[in-house]
């Protein structure tokens, strides 16, 4: 990104993929971390209650500022110079992310918009976006922004993945359009583990056994040690049986 924050120059690492199954009714979740502009991901199975915030793992550690503690200093000093500098880019975009940081999405998205004003042209603050609509569970929002950034660039396996999501999780979900993105993703990687993932839970709740165990034995064959396996072939052989 020109003249940002270092934390927020690094160009997203497809190893840093973060992605929470929680079976076949809360399908899989995306979730996205801001800090740094890279996209922390791991895998996990939830089998407990849901939590307060879905998106990060157990275990995962606290994120600062989060919780019954108030702001940091830092982040104060941060929001408050972004709001004393409206014209500041790289203002907005600090403020944004450690709005992110704590949870608090409606004013990383406050942000973030005034960044965009500033420079329409800066994909990655509408990636940005389409990621703190998706976890803010906007995703009619998310899906506006992330095509956006597919405008700009069409080769995006991530990003086109996380637009296959926002059908998916959706209050009326979409799945043929959710299964439709996920292929175009495949395209272009064929050995992309989430998107082979997420395309298996689609398959899955669309009803469709056969194609989603075409595409988990797909999943075996690329990423044989993928902890989901088990929980992805338990959710396909519950809804054989319904």
């Amino acid at each position: 990104m020109q003249n940002g924050p270092a934390g927020l120059q690094k160009n997203m690492s497809k190893e840093n993929v973060l992605f929470v199954i929680i079976g076949l009714l809360g399908g899989l979740i995306i979730g996205f971390v801001f800090a740094n502009s890279v996209n922390q991901r791991a895998a996990v199975t939830v089998t407990g209650p849901a939590r307060q915030n879905a998106n990060i793992p157990p275990g995962h550690p606290e994120v600062p500022g989060a919780g019954g503690g108030g702001m940091q200093p830092e982040i104060r000093a941060a929001i408050d110079q972004a709001k004393k500098e409206p014209d500041n880019f790289d203002a907005q975009l600090k403020a944004a992310e450690f709005y992110y940081q704590i949870e608090r999405f409606d004013g990383s998205i406050e942000f973030l918009k005034r960044a965009n004003q500033l420079k329409p042209d800066s994909r990655e603050v509408i990636v940005h976006l389409g990621n703190a609509y998706f976890d803010s569970g906007k995703y009619e929002d998310a899906e506006r922004w992330y095509t956006s950034a597919l405008a700009k660039r069409t080769d995006d396996v991530g990003v086109r993945t996380d637009l296959g999501l926002t059908f998916l999780f959706r209050e009326k979900p979409d799945y043929d359009r959710a299964i439709k993105e996920f292929t175009r993703s495949l395209e272009l990687d064929p050995n992309h583990a989430q998107t082979l993932q997420n395309l298996t839970v689609a398959y899955t709740k669309k009803g469709d056994s056969e194609l989603a165990n075409r595409t988990l034995a797909r999943l075996e064959i690329f990423d044989p040690t993928n902890e989901s396996l088990a929980k992805l072939r338990e959710d396909i052989q519950k809804a054989e049986k319904k």
